[in-house]
């Protein structure tokens, strides 16, 4: 079985061939985020659906350095001890929402836990300062969990982004494996505090670590509990060698039957496809 695994997570269906993007805003947009050394989950992470978003003048930033205190097994961002504070990166990022000429911007960091407040002030301090010279451009902030502390998530709430997202990532069985630090149960908590102050609550999982059709079902109903609103759903794809295995590229089809079965549930919202990311049609997700 471990070397169908392997087989496996070598040999991509055709469903996961990206078309490369070619536009001239994608490559406008490039150039900036080249020019101005900005750090990005659509480069750090290789999302596969960067052209798409950035042609549509949707990106996601990310704030507070490109270390992070966690070593998460799915995820491509580098892990180790993060350089000092940046105090003025949420002007700086204000001024490239600007420079971007982002209609939508999703904010998100490499968690921080060497921090006092694991980054909440800087958080808070972006959303305004973007707010403030970006008048038009919604907001979206893919948050950590700031380990379920309801004061630290109060800051991002009182700063107003007109979506707060937190992803579990994964099924309540495979968290422990998958994710260094983060707690099923506490992400569940995230949550809830985010969609009993009014937030529109979002989150998102990957697919294909070895999950059952119906422990996503759970994780729906899970969900739900707490309030949550818009969800993503998406193909896990393997960034290093080191990272965890494929265990399976999961059909189309199936995607399709959990967004049916998470409509007929109540969430307002729906991404689910072999290439959604958290990030994928932010921008609608405002509404």
């Amino acid at each position: 079985m471990q070397t169908q695994n392997k087989q496996t997570s070598r040999r991509k269906p055709d469903w996961l061939k990206i078309q490369l993007p070619q536009s001239r805003k994608y490559a406008d947009v490039q150039k900036t985020i080249q020019k101005h050394h900005l750090n990005t989950i659509c480069t750090s992470g290789k999302c596969p659906n960067l052209g798409e978003c950035w042609d549509r003048g949707t990106a996601t930033v990310m704030i507070l350095g490109n270390i992070c205190t966690r070593a998460c097994k799915f995820c491509a961002v580098k892990t180790g001890k993060p350089l000092a504070v940046d105090t003025e990166e949420p002007l700086n990022v204000a001024k490239s929402v600007k420079l971007l000429n982002l209609k939508h911007c999703v904010l998100t960091s490499v968690d921080r836990d060497d921090l006092p407040d694991k980054g909440a002030a800087i958080w808070a301090e972006t959303v305004i300062q973007i707010k403030k010279l970006n008048p038009h451009t919604t907001i979206e902030t893919l948050i950590p969990d700031f380990d379920g502390d309801e004061t630290l998530l109060q800051k991002i709430i009182d700063a107003e982004p007109e979506v707060i997202s937190h992803n579990l990532e994964t099924v309540k069985r495979l968290t422990p494996q998958i994710r260094s630090r983060a707690k099923y149960e506490t992400s569940l908590k995230v949550i809830k505090y985010l969609s009993d102050n009014g937030v529109i609550s979002k989150s998102g999982i990957m697919v294909g670590l070895g999950e059952t059709f119906d422990e996503v079902v759970e994780l729906t109903d899970d969900l739900r509990a707490v309030g949550c609103k818009v969800l993503t759903i998406g193909q896990y794809l393997q960034p290093t060698p080191q990272h965890a295995e494929v265990v399976e590229y999961v059909h189309p089809d199936i995607f399709k039957k959990w967004e049916k079965i998470a409509l007929e549930k109540g969430f307002i919202h729906i991404e689910s496809s072999p290439l959604v990311r958290s990030s994928y049609h932010a921008e609608k997700h405002v509404k």
